[in-house]
């Protein structure tokens, strides 16, 4: 059991004068911190934010817009230079149960995980107050980030529910993270390079009067290709420059014989039809074996990283052995 930490709320706020001081009032006291990042906002974000008067609010205020990731890097260094051990992320227009933040927190206290991010699907599938369009935009973007991030066990990764211990965010690189909506499916591909525990816990989510920011039509076309980029990025990073090892020599002699097998097959077969001379067995064989054996190659590395995704086994202990701890705060110093 890890006792005394210290841990702090970053509240992200652009234009959320509404609901800021209503979601800041409701953080529990065993939370040390809270820092209230404003990013540009054009409405009294600020002068509600300023207005506050628990001692454990901090305010920081950016002159040009930055994105939620922008906002969250900022209080990301914030809270290492004033040394506490947790960052928690909330977002500022009460989507997320304050109630919920021992049920976040309790896998780092543990000692199960790095990162603990919150799922909205574990309980009933689709929560009844997400509308079913965001809700689809969800699973479809779940399974791409499974693929691009290499956490197979994770689920929901728009969530921005999450707590990261502060020597796994001096680990990673700040300023590469993503600035814009990214920046949750941009932490994960990150973090599965440094192969931080990434642990999954059940969090519900409040649907009120609230306005995204997210477009979801933006989302589906902007999102795949940069996911793509990320897995080839975090791919290369893991398994072939910080460990190669069986994954990184099974996707390379894979891709290889894939690559050679239907390049070679392509142009035999494009050449017997020009020449209508039919392809001996011999080219056939030369074509199909090494795509055959590529292709179960790839398939045996892929098969090989859903089996190490980092945190698989501790986010199942942790869902065996968790009850209902939310009655009870975490031991703070």
């Amino acid at each position: 059991m890890r006792e005394n930490l210290r841990y702090c709320v970053i509240l992200p706020a652009y234009n959320e004068g509404r609901h800021l001081a209503s979601v800041a009032s409701r953080i529990p006291d065993w939370v040390s911190g809270i820092l209230i990042v404003d990013d540009a906002s054009t409405d009294d974000t600020a002068a509600v934010a300023e207005r506050l008067t628990d001692p454990r609010v901090h305010v920081y205020r950016h002159d040009e817009n930055r994105g939620v990731g922008g906002a969250m890097v900022t209080g990301f260094r914030a809270a290492m230079e004033a040394g506490f051990d947790v960052a928690i992320k909330m977002d500022s227009d009460g989507q997320m149960d304050a109630g919920e933040l021992p049920t976040l927190v309790r896998p780092i206290e543990l000692g199960m995980a790095e990162y603990v991010k919150g799922n909205r699907f574990r309980r009933t599938g689709r929560p009844a107050s997400m509308p079913r369009r965001r809700w689809f935009g969800n699973v479809v973007m779940s399974f791409l980030t499974k693929v691009a991030s290499g956490y197979w066990h994770v689920f929901d990764p728009q969530c921005g529910f999450v707590a990261i211990t502060a020597p796994t965010l001096r680990r990673l690189k700040l300023d590469g993270v993503a600035r814009d909506y990214f920046f949750e499916n941009d932490m994960l591909i990150r973090l599965n390079v440094i192969d931080a525990r990434v642990v999954d816990v059940d969090t519900s989510s409040l649907y009120g009067d609230e306005v995204s920011h997210l477009r979801i039509g933006r989302v589906g076309w902007t999102f795949p290709p940069r996911l793509l980029r990320g897995f080839l990025w975090r791919f290369v990073r893991r398994h072939l420059m910080n460990d190669f090892g069986l994954i990184g020599l099974l996707a390379t002699l894979g891709l290889m014989f894939t690559l050679f097998g239907t390049l070679f097959g392509l142009y035999n077969w494009a050449l017997s039809v020009s020449s209508r001379i039919p392809a001996t067995t011999g080219t056939v064989m030369i074509a199909v074996v090494p795509l055959i054996l590529g292709v179960q190659m790839l398939l045996q590395a892929l098969s090989l990283e859903v089996q190490s995704s980092p945190g698989a086994t501790e986010t199942r202990e942790y869902s065996r052995i968790s009850g209902d701890p939310r009655s009870r705060p975490p031991h703070t110093g």
